[in-house]
């Protein structure tokens, strides 16, 4: 009884075990008889190495053009020669010609901030401001050294200031620049030397306004000459001696100052 039991307990397993074994049967169906392409297992059954003649094996060359795309026939690499440059390198050429300049570039950052120079010289002065901030002018100049005229005209330089109002007189060119119009009242003094003439001119700009005259003496004298002018803004006034055919002197020494030159504004223009 109980070797019918075990018996029958054995034929079941085996009958599951056939079951799992012809389920997939059923289910995706027996394989097909796919068997391969003649030129598949011809190329498959004439395997080679590269380096064996393509010839087949009744004699004829292989046409590798004909053969089924799943055979990959095999490529030699491309083999380049290896040149060393430096070998080659010849002789250094002549320079170029330069070629046009580029474009300017962007303006770059501001540099540091250098280091301070050596103080300069001081300048001249410079001109009056604008006029029209002050409607006044003055100047009072002299002369502490004598003065012989030189061939031709010579214009007289004064080296002392009694006033100078807005720097209006150029002491370095002997001349006053008229910055605001008006009428100005002018007066030159100067001494006579003995024996020698005195030949002088009030100039305004190019033109002889007055002359102060004194004929050779036996004994120096003062002379002076004033006078009224209206003048235009930037007119010049300035004295100069004149030779003729006699000596023409001044005289003055460095104690003394016999030599003066005035003059100052009276009533500013309406204009």
């Amino acid at each position: 009884m109980r070797l019918s039991s075990r018996v029958t307990m054995e034929a079941t397993r085996m009958q599951v075990h056939l079951a799992f074994l012809v389920l997939p049967l059923f289910v995706f169906g027996a394989p097909a008889d796919e068997s391969n392409p003649p030129e598949v297992s011809a190329t498959l059954n004439s395997c080679r190495r590269c380096c064996d003649s393509l010839d087949t094996p009744d004699g004829s060359q292989a046409n590798p053009s004909a053969s089924s795309p799943h055979s990959l026939p095999y490529v030699m690499p491309e083999v380049r020669p290896y040149i060393n440059i430096t070998i080659l390198k010849g002789d250094k050429g002549d320079r170029g010609v330069p070629g046009i300049p580029g474009k300017w570039g962007k303006e770059g950052p501001p540099g540091e901030r250098g280091s301070q120079g050596p103080k300069g010289s001081k300048g001249q002065m410079g001109a009056p401001g604008d006029p029209c901030k002050h409607q006044y002018a003055a100047f009072s100049v002299g002369r502490r050294k004598a003065l012989h005229s030189s061939e031709g005209y010579q214009a007289l330089i004064f080296d002392t200031v009694f006033v100078n109002l807005y720097s209006h007189f150029d002491m370095f060119k002997g001349k006053f620049y008229c910055y605001v119009a008006g009428l100005y009242f002018f007066s030159l003094n100067v001494h006579t030397w003995n024996f020698k003439e005195t030949y002088m001119h009030v100039m305004r700009n190019d033109r002889e306004e007055v002359i102060l005259y004194a004929q050779p003496s036996d004994r120096s004298i003062m002379q002076s000459q004033s006078l009224m002018l209206e003048l235009r803004e930037n007119d010049e006034i300035w004295v100069r001696l004149y030779k003729r055919e006699r000596d023409n002197a001044i005289y003055s020494d460095d104690v003394d100052i016999y030599i003066t030159f005035s003059g100052y504004l009276i009533k500013p223009s309406l204009e």
